[in-house]
């Protein structure tokens, strides 16, 4: 009962996760990212050791498709499970499991993944990913909130009886070439966490300008409240 978008950026090679679920916590135990490596999501009936284990075998050098592979063969629950994989240079592999609960499907782009279970339906999919394509040019981190967006407005998560499941939690997360560059933005319990979750990131994105100074530049950095007096008018 979750969906999610993985994808990297084409400008900046960032990687970024959006994600969010009927489940609690969703931000610590699905999503996982090696800074210039890959971004990838485990769901469905999550199993979270698959994260550690295809991040190992992706710095060895195999490929998405090939880690994907071996997951397959290691994890004797594998056919209840989502996994995607986004590669650092856009390679993509994608796997859903044929004992996920209805509806669960997935849609693979250029350097993208979307997907879901317990979904209203397969235009909702199809929704997260026309969100993130019709977004070309803005910053990852808005293209991830639009497609979280797009997949509440269609429907998102539904359960056995048909009844709307609401979204308890969200995460956003952006790795980019440079740790001060990252973004990590949880909601961990709340009746419309993508909703809450735009709220969040519409207060902190205007900041990220700010934090990167301050890291990069403290002698020149003023402070924050001087800042957003000046900046943020």
């Amino acid at each position: 009962m979750t969906y999610t978008i993985v994808a990297r950026c084409p400008e900046t090679n960032a990687l970024g996760i959006g994600i969010a679920t009927y489940s609690l916590g969703v931000g610590g135990y699905c999503p996982f990212l090696t800074r210039g490596l890959a971004a990838l999501s485990t769901q469905a009936f999550a199993n979270p050791t698959l994260g550690p284990i295809a991040l190992d075998a992706l710095q060895d050098g195999r490929s998405p498709d090939s880690v994907m592979r071996s997951l397959a063969e290691s994890d004797p629950g594998f056919s209840y499970r989502q996994v995607a994989i986004v590669g650092a240079d856009g390679a993509v592999a994608m796997h859903t499991g044929d004992t996920c609960r209805a509806y669960a499907g997935h849609t693979v782009g250029d350097g993208y993944a979307a997907f879901g279970n317990v979904l209203a339906g397969d235009h909702v999919v199809a929704a997260i990913a026309k969100g993130f394509e019709t977004s070309k040019g803005q910053r990852l981190d808005e293209r991830l909130m639009l497609a979280l967006e797009a997949g509440r407005d269609s429907g998102g998560q539904a359960g056995g009886n048909g009844a709307h499941l609401a979204e308890r939690s969200a995460a956003l997360i952006i790795q980019g070439a440079d740790i001060v560059e990252d973004i990590n933005l949880r909601v961990d319990l709340y009746d419309d966490a993508v909703t809450e979750l735009r709220r969040v990131h519409t207060g902190y994105a205007p900041y990220l300008a700010y934090y990167q100074l301050r890291a990069r530049d403290p002698k020149n950095t003023p402070a924050q409240d001087v800042w957003a007096r000046e900046n943020l008018a």
